[in-house]
């Protein structure tokens, strides 16, 4: 006779120091399991996405990224900077107590062999912690690479979890204004190039916020973050921050008022000379040296041919903790760039703000904090907003209609007859070992209009045709795909062993890099 066994069901007093609420939690989490198993298969169900905050991108996209990533460079390079890499994660207390109430937005990892990490946050404070590890005191350096935050993700407008920032900084010490004037001209030179639209480049000085937020009856322990909350301005109106300050910050109403009639202002080096004789802001010696800084940089921006777009705005706050002195921000505006007004006590003309695409300032005392001797070393920099310039030129794009190149293929290599692969083969191999960019068909028989409709997909504007009359009158008849235009390259012959005699790659230079055709 057989018996079946019973399951034993142990009690809860079987498992000592376990609670209900620890048991319900394990049952949640089997439920979970159990409807992420689908079908009798047991096969695990899930979606195929990207994680919350990033994005793939497609070659069109990444034609685009190219693009503005190059037209970035050699604009960083073009002002003489040297490149350097940093890792993607730092240790957890070289990022702590670096960025303010930003702090929360910190990707902590788990405990790694011993050592607690983060993901970098920004560029700034590894850049820092680099400068004092190999005890540099002067470098000119630009960093490109991908960043992390932890932050509510407004994809459309670009915003990420995971994203690129572009930085070009200025280590060491120099004379006041000068390195600060080739940020905003290094700005200037960047959005004017990529042809985004009109914009406007705002400047302000963490000396002016500080010694206005003094005069103006604020509490020393509250400056950083009444700063933070000035940094709203872009975001919400006057109103809403000034609630802030008061119900959530604890600020007095007169003091938020005083802030507010000083946050209106907006213009150009004579709004510098008149707070200068402001009966408050004058009694701020930090305040004064900030305005004086003001007046010195709208002297070197008329020099570099800047002042176009730049105007002193003291709104500008930028949250982050580690800035001491000039600070700024780039604005893209859908109705134009406000004229600046050397009387705009009420704010310049009217303009729609579409989001910031660039901020920078100087952070002196940051190095400061990784050197074990406090030793400072005197640094300015900028980050450009490269996903927020990415999201507008896909879209400006595809409002156009654009047909944007994947590829730089300079040349197909075809041929007109069957049963000519080798040579096919053999003359794309000339090419690339002359430096051509090219490609074939890989079909033994491929039809020449196939070959002749890729190149018109593809955006290939020259292809090399071959056909037994080429073969046996040594040469290579060269078509412009879009003109269809031909011609016979006898430069290229084909003999027994097709070989190029003066085949020089400059010819090809016109069809290089073209993006948009």
């Amino acid at each position: 006779m057989g018996f079946r066994a019973t399951p034993r069901v142990r009690s809860l007093h079987s498992f000592p120091g376990i609670t209900v609420a620890q048991i319900d939690e394990e049952v949640a989490k089997l439920l979970q399991l159990k409807a992420q198993i689908g079908g009798d298969d047991g096969k695990h169900q899930f979606v195929l996405k990207t994680a919350k905050g990033t994005r793939d991108y497609n070659p069109k996209q990444m034609a685009i990224r190219e693009k503005v990533f190059s037209t970035i460079i050699g604009c960083f390079k073009r002002h003489g900077a040297e490149t350097i890499d940093t890792p993607v994660f730092e240790l957890k207390e070289t990022l702590t107590g670096k960025y303010g109430e930003d702090s929360k937005l910190i990707y902590d990892l788990k405990d790694q062999g011993g050592e607690l990490l983060s993901l970098r946050y920004d560029l700034t404070v590894p850049f820092a912690r680099y400068l004092a590890m190999n005890k540099i005191t002067n470098i000119k350096r630009y960093h490109i690479a991908k960043v992390y935050r932890r932050d509510n993700p407004a994809m459309t407008r670009g915003r990420y979890r995971e994203f690129y920032q572009c930085d070009f900084d200025i280590a060491g010490q120099y004379d006041a204004m000068i390195p600060d004037a080739e940020c905003l001209k290094i700005v200037h030179e960047i959005l004017s190039g990529l042809d985004l639209g009109d914009f406007r480049i705002k400047v302000n000085d963490r000396r002016i916020l500080d010694g206005m937020f003094a005069v103006c009856g604020v509490p020393d322990d509250k400056f950083r973050t009444i700063c933070s909350t000035v940094d709203k301005l872009d975001k919400m109106p006057w109103e809403d921050v000034r609630k802030e300050m008061v119900n959530e910050k604890g600020l007095s109403e007169e003091a938020a008022d005083q802030i507010g009639e000083y946050v209106s202002l907006q213009g150009g080096m004579d709004l510098a000379e008149r707070l200068l004789q402001d009966q408050k802001m004058s009694q701020s010696k930090q305040a004064c040296a900030g305005l004086s800084d003001i007046k010195l940089l709208f002297s070197y921006l008329q020099l570099f041919q800047a002042t176009d777009k730049v105007v002193f705005d003291l709104s500008l706050a930028r949250g982050l903790d580690y800035y001491t002195g000039i600070i700024y921000e780039a604005v893209l505006t859908q109705a134009g760039v406000a004229t600046v007004s050397t009387e705009a006590q009420n704010g310049a003309e009217e303009s729609v703000s579409v989001g910031s695409v660039a901020g920078g300032g100087r952070y002196d005392g940051l190095v400061g904090m990784f050197d074990p001797k406090g030793r400072k070393v005197p640094c300015v920099g900028v980050s450009i907003g490269i996903e927020r310039i990415f999201s507008i030129m896909e879209q400006k794009a595809e409002a156009a209609a654009e047909k944007v190149r994947t590829t730089e293929v300079q040349v197909m290599v075809a041929s007109a007859q069957k049963n000519l692969l080798e040579e096919r083969l053999q003359l794309v191999s000339e090419l690339w070992n002359a430096g051509i960019k090219a490609e074939v068909m890989y079909k033994k028989n491929p039809k020449l209009l196939s070959q002749l409709q890729h190149c018109e997909e593809s955006g290939i504007p020259l292809v090399a045709i071959l056909g037994e009359q080429e073969l046996k009158d040594g040469v290579v008849k060269l078509r412009v795909v879009a003109s269809r235009e031909e011609e016979r390259a006898e430069e290229i012959v084909c003999s027994d062993k097709i070989s190029i005699r003066t085949l020089d790659p400059s010819q090809f230079d016109q069809f290089n890099s073209v993006y948009f055709v």
